[in-house]
């Protein structure tokens, strides 16, 4: 996310405000509590700005309250949607008449914004869907406190294959009707909602928003049920971009139990690929993909260069610039699944290296001519490749 422009504004925001403010504290270490604190940063503004207040009076006034819930309860009914544009009836829906939508918009102006269709429609939105995503997390989570009402459950009442239903309705049955139905989304458009709401439920997090969380209704013991949930599920062949997803879950949740593992063994050079579980796997790929040294040159062969564990590391190849693959020989299966790579439009490779068997050339040779396929420079011992490259790569033979 620090590629992304808004979300280095939020954080230049929230470091500048908590640099300022704070009196030898902890910098946010979490996703949400980065949220949480731009949310305060402009509950601030509008208690001193607009109310009139002091800036050590407190930030969440009945009006400010009701502000919040009522842009979290649009925030949440759009996103189950799909919609990042709302118009006045999306606002009617949710109880905001517009007037009181111009007013959001005027006194949360780098929250949410008024803006002119095509036609001089009057619309609004989020000033990113990361916002939306917080505020829709931050809705699901006051709702459970306050009422006990499970949002997530409505679609959501059949157990999940991989466990049982928890028997009492409690935070750790919100949670997993939230990951549950995240898991489900093909898109993926409630993973980051997902962090959020995980990461609502710690202590710290829910000490920066007194005022408006007026009980927590959390526990250690709840967030380690749900951490155990989260890992349980990684036997489950989750997708490589669930797993990640639910790495960065259980790092909201203060959990790194897996990662350290994992670390701990690539420190002691005692890492052996033919022993790890799904989950350990999932752990290893979410640690490669956080580093900028393997991502700049990935060698397979340090993890052993064999089939298997190429397609277990298939999202760390997709992410590198240069991957080095020659000490493995690649049949047609692996060359299948490295075609996918090289057609994706996300793909990072732009240098590869590799040895293939006769049977694998058709499939690279396909992918080689895909639009998408961003390699400047190939090194094999397939020369027939040659002629399907762009002019503009680079053809090493062996």
């Amino acid at each position: 996310m620090c590629h992304i422009p808004v979300f280095c504004w939020i954080t230049a925001t929230v470091l500048d405000h908590v640099l300022k403010s704070r009196e030898g504290g902890e910098l946010p270490n979490t996703l949400t509590e980065m949220y949480i604190h731009f949310l305060l940063v402009h509950t601030k503004v509008k208690k001193v700005k607009y109310d009139g207040g002091a800036e050590t009076d407190p930030e969440w006034s009945s009006e400010t309250k009701e502000m919040i819930e009522s842009l979290g309860k649009l925030a949440f009914d759009q996103l189950q949607k799909g919609n990042l544009i709302f118009y006045e009836s999306d606002l009617t829906e949710c109880g905001i008449d517009i007037r009181a939508a111009s007013v959001y918009s005027g006194v949360f102006t780098q929250i949410f914004k008024e803006e002119r269709g095509l036609y001089q429609d009057q619309v609004f939105c989020f000033v990113h869907l990361s916002v939306q995503e917080f505020l829709a997390a931050l809705h699901v989570h006051l709702t459970f406190i306050n009422s006990g009402v499970n949002l997530m459950e409505e679609q959501q009442r059949t157990a999940s294959v991989c466990s049982e239903m928890f028997k009492n309705t409690n935070l750790s049955d919100l949670h997993q009707s939230a990951v549950d139905k995240a898991l489900k989304s093909p898109n993926g458009h409630l993973d980051l909602f997902l962090r959020f709401l995980l990461g609502l439920s710690l202590q710290t997090n829910q000490t920066l928003l007194r005022g408006l969380l007026t009980q927590t209704g959390s526990s250690s013991q709840t967030n380690q049920k749900t951490a155990q949930y989260i890992k349980d599920l990684f036997s489950c062949n989750q997708s490589a971009e669930k797993s990640i997803n639910l790495f960065h879950c259980l790092n909201e949740l203060n959990d790194g139990s897996l990662v350290e593992e994992i670390q701990q063994s690539l420190r002691s050079g005692s890492l052996s690929t033919d022993k790890l579980s799904p989950a350990q796997w999932s752990a290893l790929v979410f640690i490669l993909l956080s580093s900028v040294k393997d991502l700049d040159v990935f060698d397979l062969n340090t993890y052993s260069a064999s089939e298997k564990v190429l397609l277990r590391l298939l999202p760390v190849i997709k992410a590198s610039n240069k991957a080095l693959l020659s000490d493995c020989t690649l049949y047609n299966k692996t060359c299948g699944a490295l075609s996918s790579v090289l057609r994706s439009q996300s793909s990072s490779l732009k240098e590869l290296d590799l040895r293939t068997h006769d049977s694998g050339v058709k499939p690279l040779s396909d992918a080689l001519q895909s639009p998408n396929c961003k390699l400047e420079t190939l090194r094999s011992v397939f020369s027939v490749a040659q002629k399907y490259l762009k002019n503009s790569v680079l053809f090493h033979p062996y």
